[in-house]
C-alpha cells in the first residue's frame, strides 16, 4: 500500500460511528504504520451516526480527489416509518407527534414515488450540517433555537419499492450529491397525508465503489498494518523513536 501517494478505502462503517470515528481510527493505524505523528486522512461524504455503509476514506495525496469522490452520485437503501414524525426526522429524536397511516397502500406509495424523481427543491433537515450565520444547524436545532433553511436543488435518478411492511416501508434511492434521505421521508409523509421518519439507512454505493467492495474497520486496520508498504521515490521512512 502507498499511502503517501494516496489510497482510497472503502469502509462499511457501523452503526452509531461518525464519519469521523472511522477516519481517526485509520489514520492512527497509518501513522502507527508509518512511525509518524500526523498524517493527512479524510472522507468523501459524510455518513450519519445512524446510517450504515459505504464511506470512502482517501490518504495523503488522494485526499485531493475527496471533491471529485464526493460530486457522485450516491445509492441508499431506506427504511422509513409511517404515522409518526421526529424533530430530526430519524431516530436520533424523539417522536414529537403522531399521524393516521392506514389510508397508506402499496399502489398509494408507488403512486407518489415518481413525484420525487428528478431535478427537485429540498429543504435540509434543521438537524443537519448545512451552516446558518456560520454555525451548524444541528447546534443551534439541539439548543432549541428556530432555524430556516433554504430549499436546494438536487437530483433523485432512481426510486424503487423494495418492500412494504406497513407502516414500514423500504425504498433504493440514487441520489445527487447533497440529497437527505430523512427529507424525503418528511416529504413523503405529507405527501401521502401522514407524518413520517427515517428508522433505517445503508449507503450502498458512492459513485462506483460498492458495499461489496468494502472493509469492515478493523479489517482495513489489519490490511494496514501487514500489507507491503510502497512509497514515492522522495519519500523518506523516519527513524523510529
Amino acid at each position: 500500500m502507498d499511502f503517501i501517494s494516496g489510497e482510497i478505502i472503502g469502509i462499511d462503517k457501523p452503526l452509531g460511528w461518525t464519519s469521523f470515528d472511522a477516519v481517526k481510527r485509520l489514520r492512527g493505524a497509518i501513522q502507527r504504520r508509518l512511525h509518524v505523528k500526523k498524517f493527512k486522512v479524510g472522507h468523501a461524504g459524510t455518513l450519519d451516526p445512524l446510517a450504515t455503509g459505504v464511506l470512502i476514506i482517501c490518504t495523503g495525496r488522494s485526499t485531493r480527489k475527496i471533491d471529485d469522490i464526493q460530486n457522485g452520485d450516491k445509492e441508499y437503501v431506506a427504511v422509513i416509518r409511517f404515522g409518526a414524525t421526529t424533530p430530526s426526522f430519524d431516530l436520533e429524536t424523539e417522536i414529537d407527534r403522531e399521524y393516521p397511516w392506514e389510508h397508506i397502500s402499496k399502489e398509494t406509495v408507488e403512486n407518489a414515488l415518481p413525484n420525487f424523481m428528478g431535478k427537485i427543491m429540498q429543504v435540509p433537515p434543521v438537524f443537519s450540517a448545512v451552516k446558518v450565520d456560520g454555525k451548524r444547524a444541528y447546534n443551534l436545532a439541539r439548543k432549541g433555537k428556530a432555524v430556516n433553511l433554504k430549499a436546494k436543488q438536487l437530483e433523485i435518478k432512481e426510486m424503487e419499492l423494495l418492500a412494504c411492511d406497513f407502516p414500514e416501508i423500504t425504498v433504493r434511492i440514487v441520489c445527487s450529491k447533497g440529497t437527505y434521505i430523512r427529507a424525503i421521508a418528511r416529504d413523503l409523509g405529507e405527501a401521502l397525508g401522514s407524518g413520517a421518519h427515517l428508522t433505517g439507512l445503508r449507503r450502498t454505493r458512492v459513485g462506483g465503489i460498492k458495499i461489496d467492495d468494502c472493509m469492515t474497520v478493523e479489517e482495513a486496520i489489519e490490511k494496514i498494518s501487514t500489507d507491503e508498504l510502497t512509497f514515492p521515490e522522495d519519500y523518506r521512512m523516519p527513524e523510529r523513536d
